[in-house]
């Protein structure tokens, strides 16, 4: 793996934790996982193992729609306490991307050409999404019309006219378009509008914990005026595809600092969530609503999905005669010096709050 010239390489030891306790005994459990870090150019994933208790009897590894690594497993012995553990070794080289650097591109070039196939010259009507006294002037820097249009073809067209439109946790609605108008103005620059979005739902919104469910939608996160990563991912998701701008939902991690003069809490971590937008010249951009940035190498990613549903960290259903279970869940991202000398994390860490750990579904033995 090459490294970016001034980005010191950040190597971490994973440990990701999930322990479900069941009142009533459980017959058997069948899960699938999405813990194991994607391998990209700014992140190498040296080790990757999942450990389930009770041992399952069948596993199996696979790579999904959006190239995200998925294990199944298959637990078919009498249990009342399921644990899954993923462990992992990543080292990230990340250069964190800003908004001076990035090519400059009108949001509405960006609209068109992914509604078109085609990066200018198009005369078609934009839906009633752009103001039709706005002149169709490429900016300066911009990207010029047969880079876009190879950049186009080489994303896959397919894959971005996906990511604009409505999935199941984001919901393309009037709340949504009225609440994004102050950032989506005429001609601005796709950088720019991502760190105004960002920064709008970093200051109007509060992190509150416990506040929301996986169900909750952008109307009522407007509403109550707060939530946490996971919801403020899906709003910027749905403040953008409402638009006509492709954006993914990215899951993965963030490493947490302590206090100035207090030690890291063992499972202080948790899974996070945030932002994936297309800026063409730069391609896929990664951008942190929670904490109005752009992502650096504190971060790991995941995967990436269109929302939520498409990358839980687990899920799965179990058969019982009792009620399912809620999760505990506990984080580990621990820097270590090399990928041969990782830190071990302790195996008693405290449970902490997860972006995305599916409670397991109850289902009675005939089901």
């Amino acid at each position: 793996m090459s490294e970016p010239a001034d980005v010191e390489p950040r190597t971490y030891a994973l440990v990701h934790r999930t322990t479900y306790a069941y009142a009533q005994p459980v017959t058997s459990s069948y899960g699938r996982t999405a813990l194991t870090p994607r391998e990209l150019p700014d992140q190498t994933c040296h080790s990757s193992t999942l450990t389930v208790r009770p041992a399952p009897a069948d596993t199996d590894a696979h790579v999904d729609y959006f190239g995200n690594r998925s294990t199944y497993f298959a637990v078919e012995t009498e249990h009342r306490r399921l644990v899954v553990t993923a462990r992992s070794t990543i080292t990230v080289t990340r250069r964190q991307a800003v908004v001076a650097d990035l090519p400059v591109v009108a949001w509405e070039d960006v609209a068109r050409a992914v509604r078109t196939g085609r990066a200018a010259g198009s005369s078609d009507e934009w839906d009633g999404v752009v103001h039709d006294d706005v002149p169709d002037e490429p900016l300066a820097g911009s990207p010029d019309d047969r880079h876009l249009d190879r950049e186009l073809d080489g994303i896959g067209l397919v894959a971005l006219r996906e990511a604009t439109l409505a999935s199941r946790h984001v919901a393309l609605t009037a709340e949504v378009r009225d609440w994004a108008a102050a950032s989506v103005t005429p001609r601005r620059p796709i950088a720019e509008l991502l760190a105004d979005v960002a920064h709008r739902i970093r200051t109007e919104l509060t992190y509150r914990s416990g506040s929301t469910t996986v169900h909750t939608t952008q109307a009522e996160l407007l509403a109550q005026r707060a939530g946490v990563c996971q919801d403020f991912a899906h709003l910027m998701i749905a403040a953008l595809r409402v638009h006509g701008l492709p954006a993914r939902y990215a899951s993965g991690y963030l490493e947490t600092m302590p206090p100035p003069g207090r030690e890291k809490v063992r499972g202080a971590d948790a899974s996070h969530a945030w932002v994936s937008a297309w800026v063409p010249g730069s391609g896929w951009v990664e951008i942190d609503p929670t904490n109005d940035k752009f992502i650096d190498n504190r971060y790991v990613i995941l995967g990436w999905g269109r929302d939520y549903s498409d990358v839980p960290p687990l899920r799965g259903v179990i058969f019982t005669e009792g009620l399912g279970a809620r999760p505990s869940v506990s984080v580990d991202l621990v820097p270590t010096a090399a990928p041969g000398t990782p830190a071990t994390p302790s195996d008693t860490a405290t449970p902490s709050d997860s972006a995305g750990t599916a409670p397991h579904t109850s289902k009675g033995p005939s089901e």
